[in-house]
């Protein structure tokens, strides 16, 4: 048996010990999780109902964390991966499980969350998915390291559970069909300036319109229904197309169901929300915090003829400062980084009391986090709505709506 590393923990298991178990679940990670003698052991690449054989290399305080060797009693759910990099680039976590179950498996962790996290109960609707599900993203960012003999290397993304890693990734089934396309001459131009990097690098790739776009500062359009949505190629703007219509007819159902006659986008961007929104209120403001974005805002309603929504640049400990709308008339979205909402913020928002808030995150976990302290401040849940804007990923778009109650949220005991 190998050396182990230095901090290795030896118990309850040897340093690639091989060990069997039985999956039971998958985790929001996308690993399965299983039990030895009650010891709660996490297997990637696994599905529930399987057993396995599987090799040790990390003991925490708590559980254990294993590598696949194999699969002895397969999954029914169990499919082939449509890459062949599948396992190795850390890009896609359920390649290996058939679609209509990665939708149950989503919903059904955001639900496990909730309880976990926030002690909340709640219906999780089923998650939703646009019809397609390969070849939808509309940006990958691959990337490289400093050339080594004249070798540039790998160009990609980092290899499953490494920090620094890479795989050399010529073709990505879950990027759109104009990427691929034009991946080859754009790879085969980097390995052919090799020697000019000076560093490693990431690559940008946005497919908008008919083009392929690679350099940051350029201007792209997206078309969302019937909105023309124009931003630098190298912003954030959500890389799935396909699913953004039904996505936001969503968040404005939910932000105009309680006859609220405003809307605040607190993290407006480029005003895919506020003028996605904007038909159902009398007057929209949009906040951010980048004057840039804001600008863009500006330029997208006027583009498409909107009158009533306006764009603020706000710091962000002043989000709501300059917002004249009575609360209890307000609906606001919330759309923050992966990190959540500050405390600050959700100080600023509860202080604010919309009298409703459609919170639209990429990581539940944070959301979860933050629907505590809203919880605490009298808003209680009406809608969870996950979205499956990242096919074959571990990661979803969790829309939770909650509304101005007065007191607290019902917790389990």
């Amino acid at each position: 048996m190998p050396r182990p590393p230095k901090k290795f923990v030896s118990t309850p298991f040897a340093y690639h010990e091989e060990i069997e178990l039985r999956i039971d679940a998958l985790t929001n990670l996308g690993a399965g999780v299983g039990r030895v003698d009650g010891w709660v052991v996490f297997v990637p690449f696994t599905l529930p109902g399987e057993r396995v054989r599987a090799r040790v290399f990390r003991n925490d305080k708590n559980c254990s964390n294993a590598d696949l060797i194999e699969v002895m009693e397969a999954s029914p759910e169990r499919v082939v991966p449509r890459c062949e990099l599948f396992g190795e680039c850390g890009g896609c976590q359920y390649q290996h499980l058939d679609y209509a179950s990665q939708l149950v498996w989503k919903a059904r962790q955001v639900g496990e969350l909730m309880q976990h996290m926030a002690g909340i109960t709640f219906p999780v609707n089923p998650c939703l998915s646009s019809e397609q599900i390969w070849n939808y993203r509309s940006k990958i960012t691959p990337h490289f390291e400093k050339a080594r003999d004249g070798d540039l290397g790998p160009i990609g993304f980092l290899a499953f559970g490494r920090r620094s890693q890479l795989i050399d990734v010529p073709q990505c089934p879950i990027a759109m069909d104009a990427i691929n396309a034009a991946l080859p001459d754009i790879r085969a131009g980097l390995h052919a300036r090799a020697t000019s990097f000076k560093r490693g690098a990431t690559i940008l790739l946005r497919a908008a319109g008919n083009r392929v776009e690679t350099d940051a500062n350029a201007t792209v359009c997206e078309h969302v229904g019937g909105l023309v949505m124009q931003f630098l190629a190298g912003d954030f703007f959500q890389n799935n197309p396909f699913i953004l219509p039904a996505f936001t007819r969503h968040v404005a159902a939910q932000a105009a169901a309680g006859a609220a006659r405003y809307l605040v986008d607190a993290y407006c961007g480029s005003g895919l929300f506020a003028l996605s929104l904007a038909g159902h209120f009398e007057e929209v403001a949009g906040v951010e915090v980048s004057e840039t974005s804001c600008e863009w805002a500006r330029k997208n309603a006027k583009a498409n003829g909107i009158t009533n929504a306006r764009f603020l640049t706000a710091s962000a400990e002043a989000v709501f400062d300059e917002i004249r709308f009575p609360g209890l008339q307000t609906a606001v979205v919330i759309d923050p980084p992966r990190k959540g909402c500050t405390p600050e913020f959700l100080d600023q928002l509860i202080h604010f009391g919309p009298a409703r808030i459609v919170y639209v995150s990429c990581d539940p976990a944070t959301q979860i986090r933050d629907l505590k302290q809203l919880s605490a401040a009298g808003y209680a849940l009406s809608d969870v709505q996950p979205f499956d804007l990242f096919p074959h990923t571990r990661h979803l778009e969790s829309v939770m709506t909650l509304v101005r109650t007065g007191g607290s949220a019902t917790l389990e005991a």
